[in-house]
């Protein structure tokens, strides 16, 4: 993807939100209010302001950061990591400092050997504040249910219809629950952001996550439209990333812990990192999480994740995520399936457990979400990062050229410390 080939933008600077007044002032202007109805919320520049303030705009479900002390990250910030250099995949000369402007961030946490060598805000979000993860989300529904499949409580070679029964008839009827959580499902829906009549708006109005347009009648929640699918090509023949897969994931989840999914993240992963602040999820109308995308977190939490991954899964005195779970992401899935999904940005990678597997020399994977929310783990370089963005293209695509080679590049100056 070439930077020639993106149409041209306000610059990072000039769509900062509070340079700009979004929602600034009781009530704010007319012209600087953002709404959900409307749509504005999700139009470029307002999104530098709505994707840090999404309880505002829509229902959540909390996900709780317990009782627990907090588990302090030990700082150790650099000066010399700005100016790190590297050459984008279309041959652009960059420095990490450059990226951010180029990347529209709102947020970066660098963690080196645990500790924090790097951590700057723009924008509207702060410290203190949730940043949606969009599908960020899919790789801690992904790590969920691996945890049930080792624990034994999930079996991941029975149909889903085993524990979903009101899939059958639908593209689901004989997909394994292996094939959901690695993608390579055959079913009919269009991800193409880009694309005005693509299936993932409707499948975002169904959930109540974008503004339905006027005299809509379609499904009123998640799992109304999930019931609604059908199958498209063969299970199990190649990786084509789909969002309604992981709803489906999530479904299944919930039946086997019978719990939601606030309640198992909660549970099972965010109460044991020592986070500073309580996540959420956006719900539909019924109170269904949205597991696709719909998480939003602090970025130094976002980090502690991040970084209990790194670590096979310990973190905060305790084996939080089983090793098991963490080894098998890193493994990873067949490149070849992977390779079919076209993604020219990612040769050689594939896609575990809702991870995405570099299969690099330095054993990378990573969590991604549309307009650049990423945690980046590179366990050679002891490294991991967390990034919160508001790219004005939802694709990851148009942010690779310039992120990827980034990482790598601030990987090899930490390995030299």
């Amino acid at each position: 993807m070439n930077a020639s080939t993106l149409p041209a933008f306000p610059s990072h600077a000039d769509t900062d939100p509070r340079q700009l007044g979004w929602m600034q002032g009781f009530p704010p202007p007319a012209d600087k209010t953002i709404r959900f109805a409307d749509g504005s919320y999700y139009e470029f520049p307002q999104r530098r302001w709505a994707f840090s303030h999404v309880r505002e705009l829509l229902p959540t479900a909390c996900v709780s950061r317990g009782s627990g002390p907090v588990a302090l990250l030990p700082r150790a910030e650099r000066d010399d990591l700005d100016a790190v250099a590297f050459t984008t995949l279309d041959g652009r000369a960059m420095t990490w400092g450059e990226a951010f402007a180029a990347n529209y961030t709102d947020g970066v946490v660098v963690l080196h050997r645990g500790r924090v060598v790097y951590e700057k805000y723009f924008g509207a979000l702060e410290a203190q504040r949730p940043h949606s993860a969009f599908s960020v989300t899919k790789s801690f529904v992904g790590t969920l249910a691996a945890m049930q499949v080792l624990a034994g409580a999930l079996d991941e070679t029975a149909l889903v219809t085993r524990y979903v029964p009101e899939l059958a008839g639908t593209a689901y009827g004989d997909a394994t629950v292996r094939q959901v959580m690695d993608m390579i499902i055959g079913v009919k829906y269009s991800e193409a952001y880009a694309d005005p009549k693509a299936d993932i708006w409707a499948y975002a109005w169904a959930g109540g996550s974008r503004a339905r347009p006027p005299g809509y009648a379609g499904p009123a929640t998640f799992y109304d439209y999930l019931v609604t699918l059908q199958k498209e090509g063969q299970h199990g023949s190649g990786f084509t990333y789909k969002t309604v897969n992981t709803e489906v994931l999530g479904w299944i989840i919930k039946r086997v812990a019978g719990a939601s999914l606030a309640e198992l993240t909660s549970q099972l992963i965010w109460s044991k990192l020592g986070c500073e602040h309580d996540a959420l999820f956006q719900v539909d109308s019924v109170g269904t999480e949205s597991g696709g995308g719909g998480l939003s977190t602090t970025l130094r939490d976002l980090a502690r994740f991040g970084e209990a991954m790194r670590c096979d899964g310990a973190f905060n005195g305790q084996q939080i995520v089983p090793a098991g779970v963490v080894a098998d992401i890193r493994r990873g899935a067949n490149p070849a399936h992977f390779a079919s999904a076209g993604y020219s940005t990612l040769p050689g990678w594939s896609y575990r457990n809702m991870w995405w597997v570099a299969h690099d020399a330095h054993q990378c994977f990573t969590a991604r979400g549309i307009h650049g929310q990423l945690i980046w783990v590179d366990p050679t370089a002891e490294m991991v990062v967390a990034r919160y963005a508001s790219h004005p293209m939802a694709a990851n695509a148009f942010l690779d050229p310039t992120s990827l080679p980034a990482y790598r590049a601030l990987a090899v100056q930490l390995m030299r410390a």
